[in-house]
């Protein structure tokens, strides 16, 4: 029998979410960091902040 695939699902970014993102990549939190924080991937973050126009980390 085959094995059923799950869709995922993105979940939007709020303003307040893309505020603290912004507020982190200003003060350089390591991206591991922010992801434990925001229970969002570093991936999805990393995407993020690249559509927004500025980097993530602190060894950019």
């Amino acid at each position: 029998m085959a094995k059923k695939t799950v869709k995922r699902r993105s979940r939007t970014w709020t303003k307040n979410e893309v505020k603290t993102l912004r507020a982190h990549s200003k003060s350089r939190t390591p991206v591991v960091a922010i992801s434990k924080q925001m229970k969002r991937s570093v991936g999805a973050l990393r995407q993020k902040a690249l559509s927004l126009g500025f980097g993530l980390g602190h060894q950019r």
